[in-house]
């Protein structure tokens, strides 16, 4: 056997050993301080041998690794990793691809071109969209933002892409006073600012409040960018598209969502209620290492009008290949000309899936959230915060209590959760109170492990509580 196949194969070794301890273990065994120890050391003058590398790393990041590969991981919005996408992001390392444009990695830029009409085809956008594949909802929400940026702008005569934002028009940038922290990084880096723009009321659930929303949207002339919600971070919510979305179009604004995982409700006929309306938008952001469970980093940046998409992150010099007819550069669609070949990933993944198998997938985590608030709720001092309609619960404990002793219990109760290690999950501030805060997106949970994690909430509750 030769050298490079000894080695990926003890690298597939090992990783199929950690994924199959990971059901049994939810947190890590060595923390930040300690998994720097393991590794600090001065920059060695000589080379190692690769096998004891590959070794050597195994031995010092293990003890530092969450299972968020497991079924008991609720801590944030964070998918599986199935294995079906690990494999495919195992050959898109091996095959070491840029995926930049169709000249340097043909096959990379068809099967995104593919991947790309099957997403739009699942989440029922519209088809002439045009999809960047890019880290995460992060950079998907730049994106995103940076075409309506140069198209409310194009509209009234301003060409921010060659000219910039000095002297430009102002843009007004509404947004729910609930929204992630994400978008409101997206505008800081497009020159928007993360504090100069119009934030809405929202209502318990963090939902933009209508009529505080009349009431900014008859305030507001020239261009103007609003940003929805599709899934709270906290409660899962959404905002009501229907009736939002009509009355933004006809004051001439440019609509984005940010969907990391909310998104995915249009793919499951139990959820895609939720975000009824939705399509009608001007940009969509989402995650695939959410819901689709694909490896990290794997995020889709959707924009209904290609040419502004094109024009706002375009990379153009006199060495790269033109794109003809019929041909897709994926460089066109995202900020970034070297980039990893995600669409491979993802192209796995929706072939395995297939549309039956993902909206089971996500029939399946609502139910289990459902089940785990059910539970959680019949014991006294125990208190669901949200309407759990998605995947997000929201958890009060010592709801008997005054507010600063709950809150007190609650961080207790949180604390005893991670020492006792069944599942992992963390605590979050809402509506100024703390909060336990879980989020179901593992395809490996089940109904069983539903039960199980909300018996050792409870049973963490009743231990620090004296219950």
């Amino acid at each position: 056997m030769s050298a490079i196949a000894s080695l990926f194969r003890e690298a597939a070794r090992l990783a199929a050993v950690f994924r199959q301890a990971a059901p049994a273990r939810h947190m890590p065994t060595q923390d930040y301080a300690a998994s720097l120890a393991r590794f600090d050391e001065p920059l060695p003058a000589a080379g190692s041998d690769m096998l004891d590398v590959i070794m050597r790393l195994s031995d010092g990041a293990e003890p530092g690794l969450h299972a968020t590969t497991g079924p008991r991981f609720f801590g944030w919005v964070i998918g599986g990793s199935h294995p079906v996408g690990v494999a495919a992001d195992f050959l898109t390392s091996a095959w070491g691809q840029n995926a930049g444009n169709h000249v340097v990695a043909p096959a990379a830029s068809a099967v995104e071109t593919v991947a790309a009409r099957w997403l739009l085809d699942l989440l029922k956008l519209p088809a002439e969209s045009s999809v960047g594949f890019v880290t995460g909802a992060t950079v998907a929400n730049f994106t995103c933002l940076a075409a309506a940026r140069g198209e409310v702008l194009r509209q009234v005569g301003w060409d921010a892409d060659a000219n910039g934002l000095f002297g430009a028009p102002e843009i007004t940038v509404l947004i729910g006073d609930d929204a992630h922290t994400t978008v409101f990084s997206a505008l800081q880096f497009l020159g928007l600012g993360h504090d100069r723009v119009l934030r809405l009321p929202t209502d318990v659930l963090g939902r933009i409040d209508p009529t505080a929303f009349l009431g900014a949207l008859d305030s507001v002339a020239g261009p103007l960018i609003a940003v929805l919600q599709a899934g709270q971070i906290n409660t899962g919510a959404f905002d009501d598209f229907g009736k939002i979305i009509p009355l933004l179009k006809a004051k001439g604004a440019w609509v984005h969502v940010d969907g990391a995982f909310g998104l995915w409700a249009q793919a499951s006929a139990k959820t895609s209620h939720l975000s009824r309306g939705i399509e009608a938008a001007d940009s969509w952001a989402t995650d695939g290492h959410k819901w689709l469970q694909t490896p990290y980093d794997c995020g889709y940046a959707i924009v209904r009008d290609e040419l502004a998409h094109r024009r706002a992150m375009t990379i153009a010099a006199s060495y790269l290949p033109l794109a003809g007819e019929g041909e897709r550069d994926p460089s066109h669609y995202v900020p970034e000309l070297s980039r990893r070949a995600r669409g491979f990933a993802t192209w796995a993944m929706l072939k395995h899936l297939g549309r039956d198998g993902i909206a089971t997938l996500i029939d399946q985590c609502c139910a289990s959230a459902r089940l785990m608030a059910d539970l959680l709720s019949r014991q006294p001092g125990i208190a669901i915060l949200n309407d759990v309609m998605l995947n997000q619960l929201v958890i009060r404990f010592g709801t008997d209590l005054p507010s600063e002793d709950g809150d007190a219990l609650t961080r207790k109760t949180i604390e005893k959760i991670q020492a006792d290690g069944m599942i992992f999950a963390g605590g979050a501030k809402w509506r100024g109170r703390d909060v336990l805060r879980l989020s179901v997106t593992n395809f490996q949970t089940t109904s069983d492990e539903a039960q199980l994690a909300a018996q050792s909430i409870i049973a963490a509750f009743k231990s620090v509580s004296g219950g």
